[in-house]
């Protein structure tokens, strides 16, 4: 679980692709101070294992469907990453919860400054767009950001600057894509209210019943 607080942005050193799957080595510092085998460190939104680490770097294996989800196909060597470690209990939780489960891509549309704030919409789809509310927090890249606007094509987020200098969102260009998680607790009602309204399965004792527990 992370908080969307980017605690630093990494770069990419090395990608090996297989058919479907990739490793990826990334340059880092901050989130490497007390690293060990099989922390989950959330890189551009997506919740990845660390399966090996140097003092200055740590390699990911990312997994086909991770790849076909995320923008984590189109890293190359020197892409920067935004960078967090899993949340601890005892931290404050500065943005909100975060899965690291990417639920799909978005696409940015435009950039717009305004004042010492720059506007980005970003073009999402139908299933990532239930999830999204005005004034509720959405997970760009994994960055928490606040939802300013929004309609049946596109939400909008404003961005400080203090944002723009630690993390990537702003040096990317119109057509890019970005990660997107929707809000996990609206995900959780959504699940509860399908089965609120569903009437619980009841299976009689038959002769199929008793075979299948080793009764008969």
């Amino acid at each position: 679980m992370f908080t969307g607080i980017v605690e630093e942005i990494g770069v990419v050193q090395s990608v090996l692709k297989g058919t479907k799957s990739a490793k990826i080595v990334i340059k880092a510092q901050k989130v490497l101070e007390d690293v060990k085998l099989g922390d989950s460190i959330c890189t551009n939104g997506a919740c990845l294992t660390v399966t090996d680490y140097s003092n200055h770097s740590f390699a990911v294996d990312v997994m086909a469907e991770t790849m076909g989800r995320t923008n984590l196909r189109n890293l190359v060597p020197g892409s920067k990453v935004n960078l967090e470690r899993a949340l601890r209990l005892s931290d404050r939780l500065g943005g909100h919860l975060v899965s690291g489960h990417i639920d799909d891509v978005g696409i940015i549309k435009a950039f717009e400054k305004e004042d010492n704030a720059v506007w980005v919409s970003i073009a999402a789809p139908p299933e990532v767009l239930k999830y999204i509310i005005h004034k509720g927090s959405v997970a760009i890249d994994g960055i928490s950001l606040t939802v300013a606007y929004m309609d049946e094509r596109i939400f909008k987020v404003s961005v400080i600057p203090h944002t723009k200098e630690v993390t990537t969102l702003l040096n990317k260009s119109p057509g890019d894509e970005v990660n997107l998680e929707g809000d996990l607790v609206g995900k959780y009602i959504e699940r509860f209210i399908m089965f609120r309204n569903t009437p619980p399965v009841q299976k009689g004792m038959d002769l199929s019943f008793l075979i299948e527990h080793g009764f008969a």
